[in-house]
């Protein structure tokens, strides 16, 4: 009977991309503005590195679509968080509040950091870190000593706390940041999946202290390779440019670096790409919550498999969709069949706390991100021609 319902499932995503035959990938760029006129633009220019006009109209571009004040261009969302992490005061030994279904590079970047990450449940609707999670877990582990919050089991600081909005679904973010307030704890956004969301009026990322976007090659635009440093700080967006660039002071020949930093910075040539993506946002989220629709639609009509809508009062970007099928062995099941018919699907990401390097970290009831991890599903979602 599934067997079914997952050849209905293949035949819709075929004809939905127009594609009766040939493969299909999950998600993949569309290069359709002005992205040659701008790389070859760059190139006749020779600022291909880290230094270039484009870099500059990226970094305004994004200030504008997220209305945040301050945008730092680097070269990966996850550079963006390990510095975004620094600035916020993480140091080694402390604990990062985080949610354990999430990329890896979400762990990965507290723990450039030698910091220890601390994983908390997520909420079935929003995918992403849960306020009524995270409000257990700090009245099971937080302890106020000068104003400062300490786990009282571990006897580590509780430094920071970073929700990641997946699959450009906003987390309940208001709820987490004023829950966070209250206990002094920073947060820092991992926005790395949704540029173009929203809660309310207001762009994810621009709700913490700092925000992180990534443009790498799967995201709704892309510039290959490539992440933005969000901040309404003026002192910490300059500090992050400092960091991100190599710590050089700046002077018209002397070569001086007064500090350690990170060769983070943004090529001229991939922010030349970016810029012309941009120019697409608004019609590849269009053209994506179009697609949203029409799955919803279709699956309404197949049993046994959910799909994913968007929270109440958000506004995502639909970046990747997603189904929910009964278990695991359901789930597995309709990966093996699309998979083999040549359109790709993937299961979410193996559970942080599973991973060998983070087993041990200290964690919450996990019981929402593990029912999630064995019955979720990404199918095609790229923008259709």
């Amino acid at each position: 009977m599934m067997e079914t319902q997952f050849k209905k499932t293949v035949d819709f995503i075929r004809e939905l991309y127009n594609t009766p035959e040939a493969f299909i990938p999950l998600h993949e760029p569309r290069f359709v503005g002005n992205e040659k006129k701008y790389l070859i633009d760059a190139i006749d220019s020779t600022f291909v590195s880290s230094v270039g006009e484009y870099v500059n109209r990226f970094e305004e571009m994004m200030t504008q679509i997220t209305g945040a004040k301050y945008a730092v261009a680097v070269v990966n969302g996850t550079a963006a968080l390990h510095i975004s992490l620094k600035l916020a005061g993480v140091q080694q030994g402390d604990e990062v509040l985080t949610q354990a279904l999430s990329f890896v590079a979400t762990p990965n970047a507290i723990s450039y950091e030698k910091a220890i990450p601390h994983f908390i449940d997520v909420n079935e609707h929003t995918l992403g870190m849960g306020a009524d999670a995270l409000q257990t877990r700090l009245d099971q582990v937080a302890e106020m000593r000068d104003g400062v919050c300490w786990n009282k089991e571990t006897n580590r600081k509780i430094a920071a706390c970073v929700p990641m909005h997946t699959f450009g679904f906003p987390v309940e973010i208001e709820k987490i940041v004023a829950m966070c307030d209250s206990y002094n704890i920073p947060v820092v956004e991992d926005a790395a999946e949704s540029l173009g969301s929203y809660v309310g009026e207001q762009h994810t990322g621009t709700f913490g202290l700092l925000g992180t976007v990534s443009l790498n090659g799967n995201k709704v635009v892309t510039s290959g390779g490539g992440g933005v440093i969000l901040t309404n700080d003026k002192e910490i967006a300059e500090r992050a440019k400092h960091l991100t660039t190599t710590a050089k002071v700046p002077h018209k020949w002397d070569y001086v670096h007064n500090e350690l930093g990170y060769n983070y910075r943004m090529p001229n040539l991939n922010a030349a790409l970016a810029c012309a993506q941009l120019e697409q946002l608004d019609r590849y989220i269009g053209n994506k919550k179009e697609t949203a629709q029409r799955y919803q639609a279709f699956f309404e009509k197949i049993s046994g498999v959910d799909f994913i809508q968007k929270p109440a009062g958000s506004t995502p970007n639909y970046w990747l969709h997603a189904v929910q099928l009964e278990n695991r062995a359901q789930r597995d099941k309709l990966l093996e069949y699309t998979n083999g018919e040549g359109v790709m699907t993937r299961p979410v990401w193996e559970l942080l706390n599973r991973l060998p390097m983070y087993i041990d970290c200290p964690s919450g009831d996990l019981s929402v991100s593990s029912l999630l991890a064995d019955t979720l599903v990404n199918i095609t979602s790229s923008v259709r021609n």
